[in-house]
């Protein structure tokens, strides 16, 4: 029985994911280092701002002291925040999707993005209140493919007053977009409902389904896998 439901957030509520490869960007073209919109997303998409830093230099056999690595993550956030001001884009139908949810399963967010960073377009969209737990880059220690954010997100679930049961990793759906995020989704133990804004279905098919996108999906979508 379903009884959560935990978003991931960039590429499946807000088209942000261009906007964070810009940020990488131009935050590394004052080192000299290149990141193509390709290699991008082959190989760096899920990763949270440290983790693709730390994977890119040493990709690059590149060293990577600790104050570099501090400085570029600050650059890159700035980056970021900057870019997206006035530029927030939602995409089809995530709102109303998870509007039809509110009420009906616990929902959170686990993502790589950081919590502000997260809360800024949540408020723009005017869905924050919807998310009882919202499970950012900043609180966990290993990014997808590992599952820790997912299992954070569903150990805050549990630690709310809430009457009723607690609720288990199989009684969760995950809904993702990229192939990092589906692996640590059933690494946690939870099914996963993948969504084709960065990825073609072919390449989400570890899922256990998978849709367009969010646009026309209503709660009564997700019974079959449950």
């Amino acid at each position: 029985m379903l009884k959560a439901v935990i978003f991931d957030f960039d590429g499946v509520i807000a088209n942000t994911e261009p906007v964070h490869l810009r940020a990488f960007q131009t935050t590394l073209e004052g080192e000299g280092v290149e990141l193509t919109e390709e290699d991008y997303y082959a190989n760096y998409l899920a990763y949270d701002d440290r983790t693709l830093f730390v994977k890119l230099y040493e990709n690059r056999g590149l060293e990577m002291p600790g104050a570099l690595l501090t400085a570029l993550m600050e650059r890159k956030s700035l980056n970021y925040d900057h870019m997206i001001e006035g530029n927030i884009e939602l995409l089809p139908g995530a709102v109303d999707f998870v509007k039809s949810l509110t009420g009906k399963y616990r929902l959170a967010i686990g993502s790589g993005a950081l919590e502000a960073e997260i809360v800024n377009v949540l408020d723009f969209a005017g869905i924050r209140d919807s998310f009882e737990v919202i499970v950012g880059a900043d609180r966990i220690a290993n990014c997808k493919p590992a599952p820790d954010v997912y299992i954070e997100a569903l150990r805050c679930l549990n630690a709310l007053p809430e009457e009723g049961s607690e609720i288990t990793p199989a009684e969760c759906l995950v809904i993702e977009d990229s192939v990092s995020g589906i692996r640590a989704a059933l690494a946690a133990g939870m099914k996963c409902l993948a969504v084709t804004n960065s990825y073609s279905e072919d390449e989400l098919g570890e899922a256990h389904a998978v849709k367009p996108g969010l646009a026309g999906l209503d709660p009564a979508s997700l019974a079959h896998l449950f």
